[in-house]
């Protein structure tokens, strides 16, 4: 009775389980384990890449555009700070210290070699060498014959203003007669009132009779020099483009000192 019992039941259970087993997978679904779809790719894992951090905050480079230039100018000179004197040794062996600034004025006495000597001024102009030495007498000295301690040009300027020539009590000043000027060739022309000078009262043979003291222009800068001269007359080159006028004057010469100065009046520059 029992085995009728039993055999319908073992029946119904192997039916179901066939069916069971014969059902396929759901459409899009895969299983790991199903035979049935071959697995032949073989997995790459995707190549290594860097720790990712949080993307760092950009800082915008803000490049400031400067504002426009001048047009450059040309380079001025740096101007020397002035000192109240300097140190200097004489060089040469016998070395002529002179009335005024230049080897024409009347000597006074000579510096032996390795002299010690102090400077005490210089001439209104960059390009004349000649300075004062401090003395009883001060004197004029040529920088060529000198070991200065320092540049001579940061000396304070004495001449034409400060330090004077000697004054000659037997003999009067001239008069400039006329000054021209060519334009074509910046020449000037001076002429002036001759004074006869004794040959007793000449320092010696090569002295001259008159010294003609000229600041002109050239090259746009205005330099002095002093032109001895024998005649009443002296020519020489002013050009024009100089920020500062030129000028001159004329002196007398003899052993006891000066007569003058007879100022000259400058001739302008005209276009031809």
């Amino acid at each position: 009775m029992i085995r009728k019992f039993l055999l319908p039941i073992l029946l119904i259970l192997v039916t179901i389980a066939c069916n069971f087993s014969a059902t396929p997978a759901p459409t899009g679904e895969s299983s790991a384990t199903d035979a049935s779809i071959p697995f032949t790719d073989t997995f790459t894992p995707p190549a290594p890449t860097a720790t990712q951090t949080a993307p760092a905050t950009l800082t915008a480079t803000v490049t400031e555009t400067p504002p426009p230039s001048e047009t450059p100018r040309p380079p001025t000179e740096t101007a020397i700070p002035t000192v109240p004197s300097l140190k200097a040794r004489v060089t040469a062996d016998r070395l002529s210290c002179r009335y005024g600034p230049g080897p024409e004025y009347l000597y006074l006495f000579a510096l032996r070699a390795t002299a010690n000597i102090k400077l005490i001024g210089r001439v209104d102009a960059d390009n004349w060498n000649w300075v004062l030495v401090e003395n009883q007498v001060p004197c004029w000295v040529n920088t060529d014959f000198l070991e200065i301690q320092g540049d001579f040009r940061s000396l304070p300027v004495v001449y034409p203003d400060v330090a004077k020539l000697p004054i000659t009590p037997y003999y009067p000043r001239s008069e400039v007669l006329s000054a021209e000027r060519n334009n074509n060739t910046n020449e000037v022309s001076v002429t002036w009132l001759e004074v006869p000078v004794s040959p007793g009262d000449f320092e010696d043979e090569t002295m001259f009779t008159y010294i003609v003291e000229v600041w002109r222009c050239e090259n746009g800068q205005v330099i002095f020099e002093p032109l001895p001269a024998n005649l009443a007359a002296v020519r020489f080159i002013d050009e024009p483009g100089c920020s500062e006028p030129s000028h001159g004057r004329v002196w007398v010469q003899e052993k006891h000192g000066y007569a003058g100065p007879a100022d000259i009046p400058w001739p302008e520059y005209t276009n031809p």
